[in-house]
């Protein structure tokens, strides 16, 4: 590859690590959860196999008293119904693409107005959130 060839490549992969970003803190914010990924926080999860599980995985890592009140099933799903409702394409899997991603993405970037958006998927309210 060519420099110019890297310099598209990165700001593509950069591109599609800010949807993914999006779309993630778009479902949080709709599901009134508090929290926000950003892209370090993307990519160290890319490494898992399948979205719903990297959900998993992170709420049982770092935001564990959800799960007294719901299933991580329940909520990694629910969580992915609105990501994907907004921006249904997955992030790849590896370390390799968590890497590139990483050093693609630089720091995060960060919103400066919240997106309110409703697809009309009815969830209960999340309690103690």
């Amino acid at each position: 590859m060519n420099p110019s060839q890297f310099d598209a490549h990165d700001s593509a992969l950069n591109a599609e690590v800010q949807a993914q970003l999006c779309a993630y803190n778009s479902a949080f914010d709709e599901l009134g959860l508090r929290f926000r990924w950003d892209a370090r926080t993307l990519t160290s999860l890319a490494a898992i196999d399948g979205e719903q599980a990297r959900i998993t995985a992170y709420i049982e890592a770092h935001h564990a008293h959800l799960l007294n009140s719901y299933t991580a099933e329940f909520l990694s799903r629910a969580i992915l119904e609105k990501k994907n409702a907004r921006y249904p394409a997955c992030l790849s899997t590896g370390v390799e693409t968590a890497a590139q991603a990483g050093h693609a993405a630089g720091q995060p970037q960060a919103t400066h107005r919240r997106e309110h958006l409703s697809y009309g998927v009815e969830l209960p309210a999340l309690a103690g959130v």
